[in-house]
Protein backbone atom coordinates (compact mmCIF):
# COMPACT_ATOMS: atom_id res chain seq x y z
CA UNK A 1 0.00 0.00 0.00
CA UNK A 2 1.43 3.64 -1.06
CA UNK A 3 2.80 5.53 1.84
CA UNK A 4 1.73 9.90 2.04
CA UNK A 5 4.43 11.88 3.42
CA UNK A 6 3.34 15.83 3.61
CA UNK A 7 5.24 18.62 4.90
CA UNK A 8 8.98 17.19 4.96
CA UNK A 9 10.61 20.16 5.53
CA UNK A 10 8.60 20.90 8.86
CA UNK A 11 9.10 19.19 11.91
CA UNK A 12 5.85 17.61 11.68
CA UNK A 13 6.60 16.20 8.63
CA UNK A 14 9.28 14.52 9.86
CA UNK A 15 7.87 12.95 12.80
CA UNK A 16 5.93 11.30 10.95
CA UNK A 17 8.96 9.56 8.95
CA UNK A 18 10.14 9.16 12.34
CA UNK A 19 6.94 6.92 13.37
CA UNK A 20 6.35 5.15 9.76
CA UNK A 21 10.28 3.91 10.37
CA UNK A 22 9.32 2.35 13.59
CA UNK A 23 10.70 -1.35 13.10
CA UNK A 24 11.91 -0.78 9.62
CA UNK A 25 14.83 0.00 7.85
CA UNK A 26 13.63 1.33 5.09
CA UNK A 27 10.22 3.60 3.74
CA UNK A 28 9.23 0.10 1.67
CA UNK A 29 10.27 -3.03 2.16
CA UNK A 30 14.12 -4.57 3.43
CA UNK A 31 16.01 -2.78 0.81
CA UNK A 32 16.79 0.81 -0.60
CA UNK A 33 14.35 2.01 -2.85
CA UNK A 34 12.70 4.57 -5.11
CA UNK A 35 10.92 5.63 -2.38
CA UNK A 36 13.53 5.93 0.25
CA UNK A 37 15.21 8.21 -2.34
CA UNK A 38 12.43 10.50 -2.64
CA UNK A 39 11.45 10.89 0.80
CA UNK A 40 15.05 12.11 1.36
CA UNK A 41 14.89 14.48 -1.52
CA UNK A 42 12.10 15.78 0.80
CA UNK A 43 13.78 15.77 3.69
CA UNK A 44 15.76 19.78 3.96
CA UNK A 45 18.33 18.48 6.46
CA UNK A 46 19.25 15.63 8.49
CA UNK A 47 16.37 14.55 11.30
CA UNK A 48 17.55 15.71 14.84
CA UNK A 49 19.00 13.39 17.72
CA UNK A 50 14.98 14.04 18.64
CA UNK A 51 13.88 11.16 15.91
CA UNK A 52 16.41 8.89 15.98
CA UNK A 53 15.01 6.61 13.60
CA UNK A 54 14.86 9.27 10.59
CA UNK A 55 17.97 10.48 11.52
CA UNK A 56 19.54 6.82 11.59
CA UNK A 57 17.21 6.09 8.30
CA UNK A 58 18.87 9.13 6.76
CA UNK A 59 22.55 8.32 7.09
CA UNK A 60 22.15 5.27 5.82
CA UNK A 61 20.55 6.83 2.61
CA UNK A 62 22.87 9.17 2.34
CA UNK A 63 25.62 6.25 2.44
CA UNK A 64 24.22 4.51 -0.09
CA UNK A 65 23.49 7.52 -2.97
CA UNK A 66 27.49 8.00 -1.46
CA UNK A 67 28.56 5.25 -3.25
CA UNK A 68 26.24 5.82 -6.47
CA UNK A 69 27.72 9.07 -6.82
CA UNK A 70 31.36 9.67 -6.08
CA UNK A 71 31.20 13.55 -7.19
CA UNK A 72 32.48 16.17 -4.83
CA UNK A 73 29.15 17.62 -3.52
CA UNK A 74 29.64 21.22 -3.31
CA UNK A 75 26.65 21.54 -0.48
CA UNK A 76 23.49 22.90 -1.64
CA UNK A 77 20.41 24.75 1.09
CA UNK A 78 16.53 24.87 0.39
CA UNK A 79 15.71 28.16 1.24
CA UNK A 80 11.52 27.09 1.63
CA UNK A 81 9.35 24.44 1.21
CA UNK A 82 8.37 25.73 -2.65
CA UNK A 83 11.48 28.30 -3.36
CA UNK A 84 14.19 27.02 -5.46
CA UNK A 85 17.24 25.86 -3.97
CA UNK A 86 20.13 27.95 -2.94
CA UNK A 87 23.07 27.22 -4.30
CA UNK A 88 26.31 27.85 -1.63
CA UNK A 89 28.74 27.81 -4.20
CA UNK A 90 28.45 29.39 -7.87
CA UNK A 91 25.69 27.38 -10.94
CA UNK A 92 27.24 24.53 -12.72
CA UNK A 93 27.10 24.49 -16.17
CA UNK A 94 23.67 23.12 -17.77
CA UNK A 95 25.57 20.42 -18.79
CA UNK A 96 25.98 19.07 -15.38
CA UNK A 97 22.55 19.70 -14.24
CA UNK A 98 21.13 16.40 -13.39
CA UNK A 99 17.08 15.10 -11.86
CA UNK A 100 17.61 12.22 -9.66
CA UNK A 101 14.05 12.36 -8.17
CA UNK A 102 11.59 13.57 -11.22
CA UNK A 103 11.91 10.66 -13.58
CA UNK A 104 8.43 9.15 -13.57
CA UNK A 105 8.95 5.24 -12.58
CA UNK A 106 7.43 2.53 -14.09
CA UNK A 107 5.29 1.51 -11.94
CA UNK A 108 4.01 5.18 -11.64
CA UNK A 109 3.33 5.29 -15.47
CA UNK A 110 1.58 2.23 -15.44
CA UNK A 111 -0.51 2.73 -12.37
CA UNK A 112 -1.52 6.34 -14.41
CA UNK A 113 -2.24 4.48 -17.92
CA UNK A 114 -4.61 1.99 -15.64
CA UNK A 115 -6.69 4.83 -13.72
CA UNK A 116 -6.75 7.05 -17.56
CA UNK A 117 -8.43 3.72 -19.00
CA UNK A 118 -10.79 3.15 -16.09
CA UNK A 119 -12.05 6.80 -16.68
CA UNK A 120 -12.65 5.80 -20.07
CA UNK A 121 -14.64 2.81 -19.61
CA UNK A 122 -17.05 4.40 -16.83
CA UNK A 123 -17.76 6.44 -19.89
CA UNK A 124 -18.60 4.33 -21.69
CA UNK A 125 -22.71 3.10 -21.41
CA UNK A 126 -22.50 -0.56 -20.81
CA UNK A 127 -24.35 -3.00 -22.81
CA UNK A 128 -26.59 -5.88 -21.18
CA UNK A 129 -25.61 -8.92 -21.44
CA UNK A 130 -27.45 -11.93 -23.32
CA UNK A 131 -27.70 -15.89 -22.60
CA UNK A 132 -29.13 -18.65 -24.88
CA UNK A 133 -31.22 -21.18 -22.72
CA UNK A 134 -32.52 -24.26 -23.55
CA UNK A 135 -35.86 -25.42 -21.80
CA UNK A 136 -37.77 -28.96 -21.48
CA UNK A 137 -41.68 -28.08 -21.50
CA UNK A 138 -44.04 -31.21 -20.64
CA UNK A 139 -47.10 -31.66 -21.40
CA UNK A 140 -50.00 -33.67 -18.81
CA UNK A 141 -50.38 -36.76 -20.70
CA UNK A 142 -50.24 -38.51 -24.15
CA UNK A 143 -53.33 -36.85 -25.54
CA UNK A 144 -51.98 -33.15 -24.98
CA UNK A 145 -52.05 -31.41 -28.33
CA UNK A 146 -48.45 -30.86 -28.50
CA UNK A 147 -48.97 -28.29 -31.59
CA UNK A 148 -50.87 -26.45 -29.49
CA UNK A 149 -48.32 -26.63 -26.72
CA UNK A 150 -45.71 -25.63 -28.45
CA UNK A 151 -48.15 -22.59 -30.03
CA UNK A 152 -48.82 -21.31 -26.21
CA UNK A 153 -45.04 -21.32 -25.74
CA UNK A 154 -44.73 -19.11 -28.69
CA UNK A 155 -47.35 -16.74 -27.51
CA UNK A 156 -45.17 -15.12 -25.14
CA UNK A 157 -44.20 -12.36 -26.37
CA UNK A 158 -41.68 -9.79 -24.08
CA UNK A 159 -39.25 -7.61 -24.93
CA UNK A 160 -35.59 -9.14 -24.91
CA UNK A 161 -37.16 -12.54 -25.47
CA UNK A 162 -36.27 -14.49 -28.68
CA UNK A 163 -37.57 -17.97 -29.07
CA UNK A 164 -35.55 -20.16 -31.65
CA UNK A 165 -35.92 -23.90 -32.82
CA UNK A 166 -37.66 -26.76 -31.53
CA UNK A 167 -38.44 -30.45 -31.58
CA UNK A 168 -40.41 -33.00 -29.81
CA UNK A 169 -38.01 -35.72 -28.34
CA UNK A 170 -39.93 -38.98 -27.16
CA UNK A 171 -40.34 -39.86 -23.28
CA UNK A 172 -42.27 -43.00 -22.78
CA UNK A 173 -45.81 -44.09 -22.99
CA UNK A 174 -46.88 -42.49 -26.12
CA UNK A 175 -45.55 -38.96 -24.31
CA UNK A 176 -43.49 -36.50 -25.84
CA UNK A 177 -41.90 -33.61 -24.72
CA UNK A 178 -40.95 -30.38 -26.26
CA UNK A 179 -37.11 -28.96 -26.08
CA UNK A 180 -37.18 -25.59 -27.43
CA UNK A 181 -33.93 -22.65 -27.43
CA UNK A 182 -34.45 -18.91 -26.54
CA UNK A 183 -32.33 -15.81 -25.98
CA UNK A 184 -32.94 -13.68 -23.78
CA UNK A 185 -31.44 -9.98 -22.90
CA UNK A 186 -30.04 -10.80 -19.48
CA UNK A 187 -31.44 -7.11 -17.71
CA UNK A 188 -35.21 -7.61 -18.93
CA UNK A 189 -35.95 -11.26 -18.57
CA UNK A 190 -35.66 -13.80 -15.81
CA UNK A 191 -36.06 -17.09 -16.55
CA UNK A 192 -37.61 -18.08 -13.57
CA UNK A 193 -39.94 -15.33 -14.07
CA UNK A 194 -40.94 -16.13 -17.64
CA UNK A 195 -41.76 -20.07 -16.56
CA UNK A 196 -43.96 -18.78 -13.44
CA UNK A 197 -45.41 -16.15 -14.63
CA UNK A 198 -45.76 -16.64 -18.03
CA UNK A 199 -45.79 -20.58 -19.10
CA UNK A 200 -47.27 -22.95 -16.37
CA UNK A 201 -49.73 -20.13 -15.47
CA UNK A 202 -53.32 -20.05 -17.19
CA UNK A 203 -54.14 -20.41 -19.97
CA UNK A 204 -50.67 -21.87 -20.97
CA UNK A 205 -51.22 -24.52 -17.97
CA UNK A 206 -54.01 -26.22 -19.87
CA UNK A 207 -50.96 -27.72 -21.94
CA UNK A 208 -48.12 -27.59 -19.98
CA UNK A 209 -47.20 -29.57 -16.75
CA UNK A 210 -44.14 -28.14 -16.29
CA UNK A 211 -40.79 -26.72 -17.96
CA UNK A 212 -37.10 -27.23 -16.52
CA UNK A 213 -34.02 -25.26 -17.94
CA UNK A 214 -32.09 -27.78 -18.97
CA UNK A 215 -28.88 -25.84 -20.36
CA UNK A 216 -27.99 -21.74 -19.44
CA UNK A 217 -24.91 -20.25 -21.52
CA UNK A 218 -23.57 -16.72 -21.47
CA UNK A 219 -22.98 -15.22 -24.71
Amino acid sequence: MAVTFSDLHTEQGVKSVEEHLAGKTYISGDQLSVDDVKVYASVVEKPSDAFPNASKWYDCVASHLAKSFPGKAVGVSIGGSAGPAQAEAPAADDDDDMDLFGDETEEEKKAAEEREAAKKDTKKPKESGKSSVLMEVKPWDDETDMKKLEAAVRSVEMPGLLWGASKLVPVGYGIKKLTIMLTIVDDLVSPDNLIEDYLTCEPNNEYIQSVDIVAFNKI
